[in-house]
């Protein structure tokens, strides 16, 4: 197998865990895929090392990263700040799947809503976003620095844990 081609993903299950540093190389990998703003390794290692409000988890198949989720857990809210899959995984459910995990994790650690920020023009995270509950709940103004997009405020409550 090549490092492009991708798992038949009826062979393997998902394996998701948290992140560690030693992941960054390959999450970077996947970030420069997805965003056009992506992170630094900096952004990730103050993420994993500093800040005590972040959660992040990795997607794995056959020992290979295929996506990452990372959100903040402050008080009872959950905010992510961000998910992505490799390229060659997207389309096929995988999202679905890391996003219902993400939010597994949220209400098991005691948050009861989840929010996020999607880009106006991202009809296919939108619709995910949608299908797992979300609901749109404003607009931040120029949001995006690239090119001054505007973001989407979307909104979703978690069930207690364990329900």
């Amino acid at each position: 197998m090549t490092e492009s081609e991708p798992v038949r993903e009826q062979e393997v299950e998902p394996i998701f865990r948290l992140m560690k540093v030693e992941d960054i190389p390959e999450i970077l990998v996947i970030e420069r895929e997805a965003f056009t703003m992506p992170w630094t390794e900096e952004a990730f290692r103050n993420e994993l090392t500093h800040n005590h409000f972040a959660k992040y988890m990795v997607m794995e198949l056959s020992n290979h990263i295929i996506g990452y989720a990372g959100m903040w857990a402050i008080v009872d809210e959950a905010h992510v700040t961000n998910i992505a899959l490799l390229e060659a995984y997207r389309g096929r459910k995988w999202g679905d799947r890391l996003l219902d995990e993400l939010m597994k994790t949220a209400s098991f650690l005691g948050m009861i809503s989840i929010t996020l920020e999607v880009r106006a023009s991202n009809e296919i995270a939108q619709n995910l976003y949608r299908k797992k509950g979300f609901r749109s709940a404003g607009t931040r103004k120029g949001y995006y620095s690239d090119n001054r997009e505007d973001a989407l405020i979307m909104w979703a409550d978690l069930p207690a844990h364990g329900e």
